[in-house]
């Protein structure tokens, strides 16, 4: 891997949710966002449904407490954006709940914005 480092932003309490999952699958999720960051892609990561293509990532890791979901972007050159952590709780097939897409569109809308702000910032500061 590169030391070419894109930042990592968490958008709305994705950081807050990230810390309240158990430690093993903290680390898996950061060991794979660093891959992110790089411009690679862990194996674990998969393209999320509904999204049109591979630039919103889910991934997907187990313990016995069950099964856990980050998902982020790679769409926008200025960062990576984690939108969403949390604990998947539905016992009726491997679909991310609806809800939890909700949350995900809203903060990809977010993210878009904030993408647009840095970029503004780095074309500001590229003039000095």
């Amino acid at each position: 891997m590169g030391s070419n480092k894109k930042p990592v932003h968490w958008i709305g309490s994705s950081k807050k949710d990230l810390m309240d999952l158990p430690k093993p699958v903290r680390k898996f999720f950061g060991f794979a966002l660093r891959f992110a960051q790089v411009g690679e892609r862990h194996d674990s990561a998969k393209p999320l449904k509904g999204f049109g293509g591979a630039g919103v990532l889910e991934l997907i890791e187990n313990d016995s407490a069950g099964t856990y979901r980050a998902v982020y972007t790679v769409q926008f050159e200025q960062a990576i954006f984690v939108l969403h952590c949390f604990q998947k709780k539905s016992k009726t097939g491997i679909a991310t709940p609806q809800r939890e897409i909700e949350i995900v569109k809203r903060r990809i809308k977010v993210a878009e914005e904030f993408a647009k702000e840095l970029a503004r910032e780095a074309s500001r500061n590229s003039g000095d």
